[in-house]
């Protein structure tokens, strides 16, 4: 199945202007339909309510909303558009405790720069050809952290629905 990025609106949050110009030119370079961008994660927001686009590039470290908080506010403010959204982090942070962090507050994906067109439209690619089931619970609400589903599991249940779907797989 090829990506029909033409169909597809991508906010770009990045408060450095050239990487914010560069995000933008590979992405319409690579055919995404509508490109929309905002300088900190407080306009990104206030753009991603207005705008509702169909994925979120944020990087991580802005003022005075970073794109964790950014990302918090997406999924836990009543006023968000749209809670599932897909958030893709592009940051110069790619220690294991800050990939922890950002999946924590809700990404659905993690990209560390410096990056490439093709890392870029991978993330990309795989947000839309393989969406993940959200969670809620009194702590998170988010994409599922688990990757992928283990059918020979034999140890306890952490939800009530995986014993379902692992004898319904």
């Amino acid at each position: 199945m090829a990506l029909q990025l033409n169909k597809l609106s991508i906010l770009v949050v990045e408060d450095v202007a050239p990487m914010r110009q560069l995000l933008m030119v590979i992405l319409e370079t690579l055919g995404v339909g509508r490109v929309i961008s905002a300088i900190d994660g407080y306009e990104g927001f206030e753009t991603f309510c207005a705008e509702k686009p169909d994925i979120v590039i944020t990087d991580w470290h802005m003022q005075p909303i970073d794109g964790i908080d950014l990302t918090r506010k997406i999924r836990k403010a009543p006023e968000s558009p749209d809670k599932t959204v897909p958030v893709i982090m592009l940051t110069g942070f790619n220690s294991l405790n800050r990939i922890e962090i950002s999946r924590d507050a809700g990404v659905t994906e993690y990209l560390a720069k410096p990056f490439t067109a093709e890392g870029l439209i991978k993330r990309i690619a795989h947000v839309i050809e393989n969406p993940r089931d959200f969670v809620l619970t009194p702590t998170y609400f988010g994409p599922d952290r688990r990757r992928k589903a283990i059918l020979d599991y034999r140890g306890p249940y952490r939800r009530m629905n995986d014993e379902l779907k692992v004898m319904a797989g």
